[in-house]
């Protein structure tokens, strides 16, 4: 889970590792997965929870950062205006975005009753790559029902690499998938959490480094260009408004410039950022409710350990994923048949 926590030396910084070292070492957070490998499909789904409740009923404060704008993902615009996220986020191939949003869709009906008749509709959030390399994506093989497994499958524990919506992916010359990390900072003498969950799919051959070094010009990649893209999800029960969320989401960008890459033309980089702190109920009484942030002047250890938990994560997703034979015939290395 993410990479061993017990390192004698941290690669990637200074703060402590959470205790799994993964996103749902935040209090409430859980993953699950559905994954498809047959012939030539490799694809899935990976659904991340920000917290066990009804979030349609119990919205996170949350914001998004289109770091580089090739991509197809669902719900960021109502992101950007109101500033929450009211369910769980579902990450996907690019052409599986229409069918996932249906399952998401069908199952937050099913939570809520209420959705179309006492109240508006609700803003589903499913996020893409295009894992097209190793999967017959033309072949649209993701189902209704493997989104609602993963929906219906939330878990503490959960695995990296070739999985879910990473089971596809590559990045930086190597098999990429998911991939996840967690920091711990201290705030008025109590300690916080940040964690990270990544679905990597971006990058070129000879580019990749790892804590400085730049092992990819030793290594003969498979990829040709940056292309494909990375979907960064940043969490935290740090209360922070939606405005310093946004900052936090727009510094993964330094994550993805330690890791090799230059965020090339056809490279879709999306980061999402949210809190379990702030809470924002669906119907209120009161027309003033109250939510805490954080002191901009302090900030800056919530950035660090927010770019060491997306650098890691990265790095993790190509740890954990095997080398994967894909659609004819294509294949992608692991990352460990060189380490």
């Amino acid at each position: 889970m993410g990479l061993p926590v017990n390192s004698e030396i941290n690669l990637f910084g200074k703060h402590k590792k959470g205790k799994k070292n993964l996103i749902t070492d935040i209090e409430g957070v859980r993953v699950g997965h559905s994954t498809i490998k047959k012939d030539n499909i490799n694809t899935g789904v990976t659904v991340i929870f920000p917290h066990e409740g009804n979030i349609f009923q119990e919205k996170v404060m949350a914001a998004s950062a289109v770091l580089n704008g090739f991509g197809k993902s669902v719900g960021l615009l109502q992101i950007e205006e109101l500033g929450t996220i009211e369910t769980p986020i579902v990450m996907t191939n690019t052409l599986s975005v229409g069918t996932a949003t249906t399952a998401l869709i069908k199952y937050m009906l099913k939570q809520n009753e209420d959705i179309g008749i006492d109240t508006g509709t609700v803003n589903c959030l499913v996020t893409e790559c295009n894992d097209g390399r190793l999967n017959d994506i033309r072949g649209l093989h993701v189902t209704e029902k493997d989104v609602l497994n993963a929906l219906n499958s939330p878990s503490e524990y959960f695995e990296e690499g070739s999985v879910g919506g990473g089971t596809g992916m590559c990045c930086l010359g190597f098999k990429g998938g998911i991939g996840s990390s967690s920091r711990i900072i201290e705030a008025d003498g109590k300690e916080y959490t940040i964690g990270a969950l990544v679905m990597s799919n971006f990058g070129s051959s000879g580019n990749l480094i790892i804590g400085g070094d730049h092992i990819g010009r030793r290594i003969k990649g498979t990829a040709k260009k940056d292309e494909g893209s990375i979907i960064i999800i940043i969490g935290t029960d740090i209360p922070l408004s939606e405005r310093q969320l946004k900052r936090v989401a727009k510094r993964a960008t330094i994550s993805l410039g330690k890791t090799g890459s230059y965020m090339g033309n056809g490279s879709g980089d999306v980061a999402i950022a949210f809190t379990t702190a702030n809470r924002i109920p669906h119907y209120s009484k009161k027309d003033i409710i109250e939510t805490k942030m954080f002191f901009d002047d302090h900030i800056d250890k919530v950035f660090e350990a927010s770019i060491e938990a997306v650098e890691e994560s990265i790095i993790s997703s190509l740890y954990h994923s095997g080398t994967t034979m894909g659609f004819l015939g294509k294949e992608a290395k692991g990352l460990k048949e060189y380490l």
